[in-house]
């Protein structure tokens, strides 16, 4: 008997040690897809895998894979204590978690900062269209996807400009008008780039060599750079990982995009209201009389949640998110108060354990989503990269789950 086994693989930056907080190293854990929700959310069934604080992410995940395809080609016997009888294990990359910046970069694309921002698709344009009328609606609809495909053909048209005049300039305009960028090629770009500097500037004699001559030079650098591989060897290989289109397989990690993005945030402007009219031991008092038995929630601490009210982390927003309409109804302007309660509607969904109709819940959640950030949102022109994340969301569900078993984690 053969058995299919998804494998998902999580990759994070971590600091490295307790007296060098930011010591940092990337690890790399892997999970089999195919247990039960109540399982895979065990310690015992993470597994480690590598860590590294000299290697990056993409060459750990670069070798994680190599060891992954192996053991698909020739399988892992094991044995089945269920059926009593010796199996093969064939196990495949099933999709790729971590935080948005380390997804970005498993993407080869340069972050939020750029024209084209979104990791999945090709919605955006530049600063001036974005903030127009017409720009701005655009970011509430989905662009063209990307490919793996045209991925690479990009990366490989940035590492071309690295030998021509003015490289520095072209480079910079192509990351900056397409989103990508390779990590994997970033050193060896610079490392042209500076060095077409160099040849090209005047002698002392002001004598200057031909640009053929140069780019030549160029060139025969990058091969020696290059050595002893290839360039298909040196671009990101999750660009080319049989059976996994990485655009759309790193799924939207909601910790950072709504705990600690949207409702962080948005908690911060709350205290700064109740702050302002001395009202923040009144809070702390209901806080501390709210009966929390039937709301499944770790540890409710009012007095540090109000003491360290700036270094707040994801289970305390959480919890927030679900008690702060019965805290702050006359406290805050109404608009305020109906934020809090869209946001309690929108973090009940995001941490649904089970789904029955899967396109009634999307419809739901993409809804209270946009009504969230419309209220918690002072700056505008911030809503895209949400909303294209919640976008982004949508794909997954579609991608990831099926109608008999519509479960997420």
């Amino acid at each position: 008997m053969c058995y299919a086994v998804p494998v998902i693989v999580f990759i994070d930056d971590v600091s490295g040690n307790v007296s060098k907080q930011w010591n940092k190293h990337h690890v790399v854990y892997a999970s089999n897809a195919n247990l039960p929700r109540e399982m895979i959310e065990k310690e015992f069934s993470v597994k480690f895998v590598s860590s590294s604080p000299h290697a990056s992410p993409i060459e750990l995940a670069k070798a994680v894979c190599d060891s992954i395809n192996s053991a698909a080609q020739n399988g892992v016997e094991a044995w089945d204590c269920k059926y009593d009888e010796e199996v093969l294990l064939l196990p495949y990359c099933f999709f790729f978690g971590g935080d948005n910046p380390m997804q970005a970069e498993e993407c080869s694309h340069n972050g939020l900062g750029c024209n084209l921002f979104c990791r999945t698709c090709k919605v955006g344009g530049t600063k001036a269209h974005k903030a127009s009328e017409e720009g701005f609606l655009e970011l509430f609809s989905e662009g063209p996807l990307r490919t793996p495909h045209e991925t690479d053909a990009e990366i490989r048209r940035q590492l071309s400009m690295s030998v021509l005049p003015g490289a520095q300039s072209k480079v910079d305009s192509a990351r900056q008008a397409t989103g990508v960028w390779d990590s994997g090629l970033h050193s060896i770009i610079h490392t042209l780039i500076e060095m077409g500097k160099q040849l090209r500037k005047a002698r002392p004699d002001n004598s200057q060599a031909s640009e053929d001559a140069i780019r030549k030079q160029l060139e025969t650098e990058l091969d020696r750079l290059l050595q002893p591989h290839s360039v298909d060897d040196w671009i990101n290989p999750l660009l080319g990982l049989a059976g996994v289109n990485i655009h759309m397989d790193t799924p939207t990690e909601i910790l950072h995009t709504v705990l600690l993005g949207v409702v962080k945030y948005f908690w911060g402007q709350t205290v700064h209201i109740i702050e302002k009219a001395k009202s923040l031991a009144l809070l702390e008092a209901r806080m501390e009389s709210l009966a929390v038995h039937g709301l499944n929630l770790p540890a409710f601490v009012p007095a540090y949640i109000c003491h360290y009210r700036g270094g707040l982390i994801g289970k305390h927003f959480k919890s927030l998110a679900q008690v702060m309409p019965f805290l702050i109804h006359d406290l805050v302007p109404q608009d305020v108060l109906d934020g809090w309660n869209v946001i309690g509607e929108l973090v009940v969904l995001l941490w649904h354990t089970s789904i029955e109709d899967r396109e009634v819940y999307l419809a739901c959640f993409i809804l209270f989503y946009g009504v969230a950030l419309s209220h918690c949102c002072c700056r505008p022109i911030y809503l895209g990269p949400f909303k294209t994340f919640s976008i982004s969301l949508q794909n997954v569900h579609r991608a990831f789950s099926s109608p008999s078993q519509n479960s997420t984690s």
